[in-house]
């Protein structure tokens, strides 16, 4: 099981490639076009491993958490869970509407709907550190890290 700084460090790695992200996409640093081939290439990677992050979470750590005896645990992650089918349905359309093509046409409607998701993960990410972590800390779930 990933154990909570494996987790943590997931996040600062998404943090900071969705930080990277946003300093290159303008519309100035789109138009030349390596920049633009820079950018698709890290938006592929910030979805594989937005995906593997969520897969992650859904296969080693929503499991024990649902099964968990008190309510409040089995709550908070069913509320983690029903979060995580919109961003992953828009991630996804986000996907297929802009990268899928490869074609750089990076439009202010792109730059926005890019804006959004980045605005989402950043969220979900401080979500996770500030009402599930703490959580799972005080269940004993990552009780080895507490010393």
């Amino acid at each position: 099981m990933k154990t909570l700084d494996g987790y943590r460090s997931s996040h600062a790695e998404l943090r900071q490639m969705i930080d990277d992200l946003r300093s290159i996409m303008t519309v100035e640093q789109l138009k030349i076009r390596p920049n633009a081939k820079t950018a698709y290439s890290l938006m592929c990677e910030l979805a594989q491993k937005v995906k593997g992050h969520l897969s992650d979470e859904d296969k080693q750590l929503y499991p024990n958490l649902l099964i968990h005896e008190d309510p409040k645990v089995k709550s908070i992650a069913w509320g983690f869970i029903s979060g995580e089918k919109p961003l992953r349905r828009t991630f996804d359309e986000y996907y297929k509407k802009w990268l899928k093509d490869c074609d750089f046409n990076f439009t202010a409607e792109f730059l926005e709907e890019t804006r959004e998701i980045f605005d989402m993960l950043t969220y979900r990410i401080d979500r996770e550190e500030q009402v599930l972590f703490p959580k799972l800390v005080e269940i004993g779930m990552f009780a080895e890290q507490r010393a």
